[in-house]
């Protein structure tokens, strides 16, 4: 836009329409009340140097506050402002990365000229596709340059100074989704995501661990060095790592097999100092359990001495000499004071019934344990004692010839001075002496069990006396009871000992049976031959033949009499009893029944 210097009002509109200060020639202030939140268009802040274009966004503008635009002069037309009370216009959703804007409401003397002309103001223009009809669409570089283009919409344009209709129009600004807008958002957002996964993968790198460094193959010079430092406290772990490294490699062959035998014994050495640094670890816990209940105790029996105190000024003769608010403070602080003393004491208490609880699980423990070993358990330890004492046995002779061996080597070859050979005689003299040690504490081991064994045995032997004298007195009273219900029952013992001689004898011995079974209260003889009568002729006559042969005095007129006494309900009258008694002619009576 081309204004003249000397015109001030259109000067001052200008500025005012870019959202600058309107200043004159000289530099003083045109317009004393200038707002510069009223620019040309929304979104288009006072221009500052450290901004590129025409700035960012503005703060947000009241909704309810309406927005006064101003007559924009160009060139080739003029903009016209809409009605400040109209409501604004309706635009649709804004597509994501947006650079498009569609242009509606052109003149139809409107060329693409007038178009650049106007909206080149709001940034730089990429394209313009213009359409035979009144309505184009005008793609920006940025996407802030579309906020601004909108703040056009509803403004009626005016080229020149013609009043015809179609050289007017009423412009409508609107989004438009473009696919080169859509294609370039999502490339931009692509590549954020790249850059946000290089930015955590290169924080995930800066906060992990550094790798250890790796573990160097089996050579004779780096086993003397790891040799060195198992035996040294602070490189054990280090060292035992690299042990461990070499023996999951597969570095142990028959040349290296005594070398990795001595790391994996000085590696063993450490067990009994690492058993003492638990031991003394326990000690020091114990101390300091023992100094901190020592202090508790000191601390509750100043509290009880300061409560005794309170007490004492509670009494009468030195409470009344006290005011109100004094015996006020005196009582809560005697309560303070008791309240903290109780929950000391508690925690006292409580100190004291875990100790005890622990001493009293160890002695439940140990006489559980006396009361639950038997005679198997020794024995499986004994075993296993045995079979440790001889493989200990076996080691030490090994390690007695291995150190012959060396010395005879050592002899022949002259080189006393050699520090691998004493260094390897060293070491097994040493594991000599630890395994001596060893075995003296198994034969100790197995001497105490040995007694135990003894022992046990002599209690079992006194268990088993007990037993059989136990049994001896049950079976003395079975036989007191049998007695007994000899004597109570001579019918059936005799009975019992009288047999049955014939098939005949005991086929009616059966019927009998059979037919007392539904008479649970016994009948008489009458009433049974009776019943025996009423049987066809055949077994009439047997009855008649089996009473016949029987004296008054024999074993059948005695059972008849028992039978019509003696109620038989219980299953002694079944007619399987019959079929036994028929199968075994011979049998016994109540036996068979």
């Amino acid at each position: 836009m081309t204004l003249p210097m000397s015109d001030p009002t259109a000067w001052a509109t200008a500025m005012n329409n870019l959202g600058m200060a309107p200043l004159g020639i000289a530099g003083q202030p045109i317009l004393p009340d200038f707002d510069p939140a009223l620019g040309m268009m929304t979104g288009i802040p006072p221009i500052t140097p450290m901004m590129p274009g025409l700035g960012i966004v503005p703060p947000p503008i009241p909704p309810d506050m309406p927005v006064v635009k101003e007559i924009i002069h160009c060139k080739s037309c003029t903009l016209f402002p809409p009605n400040p009370n109209l409501p604004p216009p309706a635009t649709r959703e804004r597509p994501p990365g947006c650079k498009t804007v569609f242009v509606g409401g052109l003149p139809e003397n409107g060329t693409e000229q007038i178009i650049v002309e106007v909206f080149e103001q709001c940034g730089e223009i990429i394209a313009i596709r213009k359409s035979k009809k009144n309505f184009c669409h005008i793609r920006f570089a940025e996407e802030y340059m579309v906020d601004k283009a909108l703040y056009l919409s509803g403004y009626r344009i005016r080229l020149g100074s013609s009043t015809d209709k179609k050289d007017t129009g009423r412009l409508h600004v609107d989004f438009a989704q473009a696919r080169d807008d859509l294609y370039e958002w999502e490339c931009k957002q692509r590549m954020l995501a790249r850059e946000e996964r290089h930015r955590r993968r290169m924080e995930e790198e800066r906060l992990r661990p550094p790798s250890p460094p790796p573990v160097v193959h089996y050579s004779d010079h780096e086993c003397s060095i790891v040799a060195e430092k198992l035996k040294d406290d602070s490189k054990f772990s280090e060292a035992v790592q690299t042990l461990l490294t070499w023996i999951e490699r597969g570095e142990v062959n028959r040349r290296s097999a005594n070398n990795f035998y001595s790391m994996i014994q000085s590696a063993n050495s450490h067990v009994r100092r690492l058993v003492n640094e638990k031991a003394a670890h326990e000690k020091d816990m114990e101390e300091a359990k023992e100094k901190f209940k020592e202090a508790l105790s000191g601390i509750l029996l100043q509290f009880e001495q300061i409560v005794a105190v309170y007490h004492s000024a509670s009494k009468q003769k030195a409470w009344d000499h006290f005011t109100k608010a004094q015996r006020k403070n005196i009582s809560v602080w005697c309560k303070q004071a008791e309240e903290i003393r109780n929950i000391h004491n508690d925690e006292l208490m409580g100190i004291r019934r875990e100790e005890e609880m622990e001493m009293s699980d160890d002695e439940i423990e140990e006489t559980t344990e006396t009361k639950e070993t038997d005679e198997s358990a020794l024995v499986s330890q004994a075993e296993a004692l045995k079979e440790e004492n001889d493989s200990l046995r076996w080691q030490l002779d090994a390690y007695r010839n291995e150190v012959e061996l060396l010395k005879q080597e050592q002899g022949k070859a002259h080189r006393e001075d050699d520090p691998s050979k004493d260094q390897q005689l060293k070491l097994l003299q040493q594991a000599l002496q630890g395994m001596q040690q060893h075995l003296l504490k198994v034969q100790e081991e197995y001497k105490r069990k040995e007694a135990e064994l003894e022992k046990i045995k002599d209690d079992k032997i006194q268990v088993e006396k007990m037993l059989e004298n136990l049994k001896e007195k049950e079976g003395c009273a079975s036989r007191l009871c049998a007695s007994s219900q000899d004597s109570d029952y001579p019918l059936e013992k005799t009975l019992n000992t009288s047999p049955i001689k014939s098939e005949r004898e005991a086929l009616l011995v059966g019927i009998i049976s059979t037919f007392l079974h539904v008479h649970p209260f016994g009948a008489s003889i009458e009433y049974i031959c009776s019943y025996l009568h009423r049987l066809d002729n055949k077994d009439r006559g047997l009855l008649r033949n089996a009473i016949g042969m029987q004296t008054p005095g024999s074993w059948m007129s005695e059972m008849l009499s028992c039978l019509s006494i003696c109620p038989l309900n219980r299953g002694t009258g079944s007619i399987e009893n019959a079929a036994v008694m028929i199968h075994h002619p011979h049998g016994n009576f109540f036996s068979s029944s």
